[in-house]
């Protein structure tokens, strides 16, 4: 268990609380517009909006300010849903999020989705480790803990270790594309709570295998690859004509009633020319082509 000194989980309490349940000046009319968009969420849809901050912000004339990071501060997909159900016109706040959301969901919180991509999924193994490349029964079956030495799969005689991340259980899609329960995963797997936590332990141990999404930003301190999968590389091409196997959705989310500001902070993300460029880089799938500009 890890535990937060004294004076950093007051820090932390505070830019939670700043940014969940901001304060206005009495002083100030509260029917005036913000001048600021917040967003915030998922990681891996963070990225998209962070890439095209600049253009955004030039676009609606407000300051966008976006948080997700890393997934630090305990940002994620609910937090992105918390953050959009909580939009004014004096508080303009919108989400993001890297699982698909049912109908029965969007209807119960009162949000609207508006995908943006198709990311892949990579399959993450050990710089040192010799096997680059398992079919999909063969992931399947290490995560399910069938296969639990690489030697099976023409690698070293060393047990595997399995790291998951097996986020919003909940909900459809994401990592339920390797397994389709968190009950199938082996119960011998070490879980993370963060991507960044992932690449860590892969890092950490060469015989680890884990998973995450394509749009992660690798440092010069990550000692890890992407193994292809049944010989195909996990690449939006390969998406696109189903060849890939894991896979998730990116997406953002709104309250019922955005603002002008917030939409036009989405649409031009979801069919400006721009994101085109974006989801070369890390490999997205996007799902609305039409141009707008």
């Amino acid at each position: 268990m890890h535990f937060i000194s004294k004076p950093l989980a007051i820090v932390y309490t505070a830019l939670i609380s700043a940014l969940f349940f901001p304060l206005y000046s009495l002083a100030d009319n509260e029917s005036e517009p913000s001048g600021i968009i917040t967003g915030a969420g998922a990681h891996f849809a963070w990225v998209i909006f962070d890439s095209l901050k600049d253009e955004l912000e030039q676009s609606t004339g407000k300051k966008l300010q976006l948080y997700g990071k890393n997934s630090s501060l305990g940002m994620g997909c609910n937090a992105g849903i918390k953050l959009a159900q909580q939009s004014s016109p004096v508080h303009q706040t919108f989400g993001f999020v890297c699982c698909p959301l049912s109908q029965h969901e969007l209807d119960e919180k009162q949000i609207k989705i508006y995908p943006l991509a198709e990311e892949p999924i990579l399959i993450l193994v050990n710089k040192k480790n010799p096997v680059n490349n398992l079919s999909t029964e063969q992931v399947r079956a290490i995560f399910r803990g069938d296969i639990s030495n690489w030697k099976t799969v023409g690698g070293w005689d060393k047990p595997i270790v399995v790291a998951a991340r097996l986020h919003c259980k909940k909900r459809p899609g994401h990592w339920k594309t390797i397994l389709p329960s968190a009950d199938d995963f082996t119960k011998q797997r070490l879980d993370v709570s963060s991507a960044k936590e992932m690449v860590k332990l892969v890092t950490t141990f060469d015989t680890a295998i884990g998973h995450t999404g394509s749009t992660w930003i690798f440092d010069d301190h990550s000692n890890v690859k992407a193994i292809t999968v049944d010989n195909v590389a996990a690449t939006a091409d390969n998406l696109k004509n189903k060849s890939y196997p894991f896979h998730r959705k990116l997406s953002a989310v709104t309250n019922m009633h955005p603002t002008e500001d917030v939409l036009k902070t989405i649409e031009q993300v979801r069919y400006g020319k721009s994101f085109e460029a974006v989801a070369r880089k890390y490999n997205l799938m996007p799902l609305n082509t039409e141009n707008t500009d």
